[in-house]
């Protein structure tokens, strides 16, 4: 099989870089070309020493004729950038965006969210929101994928079959999330200097996380019913992994027991999504360097309601991982080539 040509954009921060390790282990894929803007004219393995064991391109600045060079395009840019680059993908292009701006379906709600006039809003209806054990064959269609945010895919991966299942009450989660410091991009020293980063845990987005808008989008798409949540996130003195801790209310004939049972039916030919035993208490260290969503779920001190824990690395399963998993559904790939991290 002959191997796809590949540009990585935006291939320096933190997700790129992880994302540029797991493509260079990738027996289908050959990196053409490594695109930035402050780092062009360096090596990669200046940001990244592991790097420096293959054969990669130097950064260069994003040209439009490289696409034509190239099968596949992955966006690990600032919110949209990708739009930019969106405008001149040719028929044999497939783009995978790592940032949001394709994961919202109108335009009105990215501008709202994301203060940003979508410039390339015609292509949305080109483009799908891809947790690939959720959306599976159907992102074959479309010739943007875009990855999910790292918060929603701890959130959507458990509850969206539950919610399906009439299992837990859809109008009164509470989700509590807690993510590395890396989820921030490289700017976070600067953004959170004065928030003391490695020594103390911190509140932030409250009511208005951006990542609300793609879990209610979701939510209320997968499931066809209108959700109710509340969603806040915490940045934590770690580097990387993110531990999302769900409160649900459950319905009246459901069980600790039944709810497990679900997950594992409805996940079972998915390699990368694993049920703990129940009331397994989890930690980011079961997850990290791996494509893995960890889950657990756990009795509370009430009867009628439980605790579901879900964990994954940000930057692999929340980040780059994702978007390789997605690009193997995408050509047919074996779903774990290059994510055996």
């Amino acid at each position: 099989m002959l191997k796809k040509n590949v540009l990585i954009c935006g291939a320096t921060g933190y997700i790129g870089l992880q994302l540029t390790k797991l493509l260079c282990k990738h027996k289908h894929i050959n990196i053409k070309y490594l695109c930035g803007s402050s780092s062009v004219g360096k090596k990669i393995d200046f940001y990244d020493k592991d790097l420096k064991k293959f054969k990669l391109p130097k950064i260069s600045k994003f040209n439009k004729k490289y696409l034509s060079d190239v099968d596949i395009i992955f966006t690990a840019l600032p919110n949209g950038e990708a739009q930019f680059i969106s405008k001149y993908l040719n028929k044999n292009n497939l783009l995978i965006d790592l940032a949001a701006d394709f994961r919202l379906n109108t335009k009105n709600e990215y501008e709202k969210w994301y203060k940003i006039k979508h410039s390339a809003s015609n292509l949305i209806k080109d483009s799908i929101y891809s947790i690939p054990e959720i959306s599976g064959k159907l992102i074959k269609k479309f010739k943007i994928i875009s990855c999910p945010g790292c918060y929603p895919t701890t959130v959507l991966i458990p509850l969206i079959p539950l919610i399906k299942r009439n299992l837990i009450k859809n109008k009164t989660i509470i989700i509590d999330s807690k993510s590395g410091y890396s989820g921030a991009g490289r700017g976070v020293h600067k953004k959170y200097k004065n928030k003391n980063l490695y020594e103390s845990l911190s509140a932030y987005g409250l009511a208005n996380h951006r990542h609300n808008s793609e879990i209610q989008q979701e939510l209320d798409l997968k499931t066809g019913k209108k959700n109710k949540f509340h969603f806040t996130p915490h940045l934590t003195p770690m580097f990387r992994g993110i531990l999302s801790t769900i409160y649900v209310d459950i319905k009246k004939g459901a069980s600790l027991r039944k709810i497990q049972n679900v997950l594992i039916n409805h996940y079972k030919s998915h390699k990368f999504v694993k049920i703990s035993k129940i009331n397994t208490f989890l930690s980011t260290n079961d997850v990290i360097n791996t494509n893995n969503c960890l889950i657990s779920v756990c009795n509370s001190k009430y009867k009628d309601k439980i605790i579901i824990l879900s964990a994954i690395d940000n930057l692999i399963k929340g980040g780059g991982g994702q978007a390789v998993q997605n690009m193997n559904y995408y050509f047919k790939f074996n779903e774990g080539e290059g994510l055996n991290v």
